[in-house]
């Protein structure tokens, strides 16, 4: 069997991988065109994918999962370092020996009567300084197809690593049954492994993004001075061409792949604004030669949430996906070989078949209240398609950046945008992201979700280690730290209805941060941080929407509701992180005495 490397660590590896789930036949992946297209038409041909309309969604293909295995799974998601406080609060930990003995029974012969695939994959430019490699193992066509979308696949992988190097996260995963009650998504940050057993769906089995992107990498970055994080990446082009670079953490729901693509308003686009995306999920941060931070999107495509995506909503990321993409457990509309979901229009199919594969009359369907595409339905997407990709989406070094945003939905306390008094006051920020859960998720509406960072399912390690490395980051940055802001899209009157508009108009609130980090806006000194001059944000053409009043109340701080948060926030660090392990700073307990000073002023 032809291997593509002389690499010895890698072949030794994929030799026991070989010898403990016993595959019929071994396909290593040289990423080719024709290797890639046969795959596609094998899985045509046995109905594990369908071919949808070429003329309409040219080299487009369709596939569901098993209806018990449609998301991320974070109950059964481990990270297994050889002590439990390294794992921390945040994540749940088996000791590694017990985990790889429990696992290596369900792997072994798993792939009896399949195929292995063998697939080398770079996570970042090819030839970057700040990429990575991976190797994974699956006996799914359909994680080789999306791999091939999502990071850059096949033999030129291997460049970055070489002959000898040893520094590549394994990546093991099998199908075998798709049985939820033996559903294991479990990291090994100490021995860069990833193994996965019992599903088929996306973050579960696509090992390059969560798990090796976020939950290995943050790992990795710790160790070597750099840093992983759960960020789009954006710029902003000014009319005289110069552009600034954004990264922004939020946690879901909170229109972070809308932010990614934004289109500005007509002020900004007639006077010659433009905004480019770098990346709509994962950021890779390290300090380059000239001591800024530079970021890459170590991903080479998206994989976006359909429902609610549209032509008002994100025309950016629709158009993505209308080529040589994958869609996952959306509808079909029969008429047309085409797919539908929920706000992609007002016209369901009337012949549809939905994502559970059962043909249906759409709107009486719906009308039943169910839904047809399934509320977590993907489409894969090159990141080439994009309208807006930036120039620089490929370049090796990265971009430099100017601006770090942290966001949540919170319908009160927290005002449109401020910055941070300093860096560590940054971090705090980033460590009290949070979001009021909204009617869509089980249980009480309005209850304070924590999502330190935006990274509470990805820190590969103990969060407190976590904020302490943003903290050593900060002090090896120095002056060349980028500024950290924290925004609230999601402020309601007292109707619960939101009080600023939004989508593209958010490039309004970008453009008050650029001015920030480039010192040409003063701010208003407050107890939480820096907050805008009301006449700072620029409100041409929505006047009538967001008058002075309502500016007043997206920039309030009220100091009741922030006591209260602040108390809200030492009750978090010590009953949720420090009395369960998570090492905080003292740095961080620091922060909220001094906002409560300022407060009490």
């Amino acid at each position: 069997m032809a291997t593509l490397t002389k690499n010895p660590n890698v072949n030794k590896w994929v030799d026991e991988m070989i010898a403990l789930t016993k595959p019929d036949k071994v396909v290593w992946i040289d990423g080719s065109d024709e290797q890639l297209e046969a795959l596609r038409d094998e899985a045509v041909s046995t109905g594990e994918m369908i071919r949808l309309n070429q003329e309409k969604l040219p080299g487009c293909l369709y596939h569901r999962t098993n209806p018990n295995d449609v998301a991320r799974v974070e109950d059964r998601t481990f990270i297994c370092t050889r002590t439990k406080e390294d794992a921390g609060p945040t994540n749940n930990w088996m000791d590694p020996k017990e985990m790889y003995a429990m696992l290596t029974p369900m792997y072994d012969g798993v792939m009896k009567g399949r195929t292995m695939y063998v697939i080398p994959y770079s996570m970042g430019p090819i030839g970057s300084p700040l990429a990575k490699v991976g190797v994974e193992v699956t006996d799914s066509i359909y994680v080789v197809l999306n791999m091939d979308i999502m990071t850059r696949v096949g033999v030129k992988a291997f460049e970055n690593l070489g002959d000898t190097s040893d520094d590549f996260v394994r990546g093991l995963h099998a199908r075998a049954d798709i049985d939820p009650e033996k559903r294991y998504i479990v990291q090994f940050p100490e021995d860069n492994t990833i193994w996965s057993i019992n599903s088929g769906y996306g973050g579960n089995v696509l090992l390059g993004k969560k798990c090796f992107a976020l939950r290995i990498a943050s790992f990795q970055g710790k160790n070597e001075g750099w840093m992983a994080e759960h960020m789009l990446i954006l710029g902003v082009e000014k009319p005289d061409g110069e552009i600034k670079y954004i990264t922004a953490a939020f946690p879901s729901a909170c229109g972070k792949t809308n932010l990614a693509m934004l289109i500005p308003p007509k002020c900004y686009t007639e006077a010659g604004y433009k905004v480019w995306t770098v990346g709509d999920d994962i950021a890779w941060l390290k300090q380059g030669d000239d001591g800024k931070l530079y970021a890459i999107n170590p991903e080479n495509g998206f994989f976006g949430v359909a429902p609610g995506t549209n032509e008002k909503s994100n025309p950016n990321a629709l158009h993505t996906a209308m080529k040589n993409s994958i869609f996952t457990n959306v509808a079909i509309d029969n008429s047309q070989n085409t797919v539908w979901w929920e706000k992609l229009d007002k016209n369901p199919p009337v012949d549809a078949t939905e994502w559970k594969g059962a043909k249906v009359n759409g709107p009486e369907y719906i009308a039943q209240c169910n839904t047809l595409a399934h509320p977590n339905s993907r489409f894969t997407a090159p990141a080439e398609n994009c309208p807006c990709i930036s120039k620089e989406f490929n370049n090796p070094q990265g971009v430099p950046i100017s601006a770090m945003i942290f966001g949540g939905r919170r319908a009160s306390t927290t005002p449109l945008v401020y910055q941070s008094l300093d860096w560590v006051h940054g971090t705090y920020v980033g460590s009290a992201v949070s979001s009021e859960t909204t009617a869509a998720a089980a249980g009480a509406v309005g209850v304070l979700r924590h999502d330190p960072m935006a990274m509470k399912p990805f820190i590969g390690y103990n969060v407190g280690d976590y904020w302490q490395h943003w903290l050593d980051m900060g002090k090896k940055l120095g002056d060349n730290a980028p500024k950290i802001f924290n925004v609230n899209w999601f402020k309601q009157d007292e109707n619960g209805n939101f009080i600023w508009p939004g989508f593209g108009d958010n490039m309004r609130v970008l453009d008050w941060i650029i001015k920030r980090c480039e010192g040409k806006v003063d701010a208003v000194e407050t107890a939480i941080g820096y907050l805008p001059k009301p006449e700072d944000i620029n409100l041409t053409g929505i006047e009538d929407e967001v008058t002075p009043e309502i500016m007043d109340k997206l920039l309030k701080v009220d100091k009741d509701l922030w006591t209260k948060e602040i108390a809200e926030m030492r009750r978090y660090y010590k009953e949720d992180i420090a009395d369960k392990g998570g090492r905080i700073p003292k740095e961080l307990w620091e922060q909220l005495d001094r906002i409560e000073a300022n407060l009490n002023k």
